[in-house]
């Protein structure tokens, strides 16, 4: 049996979904990955101050890095798992076709803000390269490149992941895919 066109584009979109949500996935492991080194500085840092009374130089600027990195990895995944907010008497009344339109909408716009926001952050990321730009913050003064850079990825995974909710959105208003709201 042959499959119909139309049969092999719903598949077809639907890989892209899946390859891109677990794209979103690993990249949320990986921002979970790093709460263990923020819990280690944090603990290291309360022990270096109250015990030894000899607190870091570097605390505070791994603290709001990795804070940072935990968030900018995984807000894709949260994107792709729906833990986002939602405007729930919305979704409650009207039928899904409408949703996943209304929804296919707000994700066009959001993913053209994340192009404009990444493009602003990496000229922002390689400026920081090419100008050895520290952080300014701490005795400690880090480079902030390499954390620009984690800007870029971060949004650059939502663009992905906002896509890919185009898509599903589309196949949803289509009434191709069985996933319900």
């Amino acid at each position: 049996m042959t499959r119909e066109p139309a049969q092999k584009k719903t598949n077809t979109l639907e890989q892209i979904i899946g390859a891109v949500s677990k794209l979103s996935l690993w990249s949320g492991r990986l921002g979970a990955f790093l709460v263990m080194p923020l819990v280690v500085a944090m603990v290291y840092e309360v022990i270096s101050r109250y015990v030894f009374d000899a607190p870091t130089q570097w605390a505070f600027e791994i603290s709001y890095m990795l804070m940072g990195s935990i968030f900018l990895l995984g807000m894709s995944y949260a994107l792709s798992i729906d833990a986002h907010v939602n405007v729930d008497f919305m979704h409650n009344v009207l039928p899904t076709r409408w949703i996943a339109i209304i929804d296919g909408i707000a994700y066009f716009i959001l993913t053209g803000f994340f192009i404009f926001l990444t493009l602003a952050l990496a000229q922002s990321a390689l400026r920081a390269f090419e100008t050895g730009e520290g952080s300014g913050l701490s005795a400690w003064n880090p480079q902030i490149w390499p954390y620009r850079v984690i800007y870029v990825l971060g949004v650059t995974l939502m663009i992905f992941q906002s896509f890919a909710k185009i898509l599903q959105s589309a196949l949803l208003a289509a009434g191709t895919n069985k996933e319900e709201k």
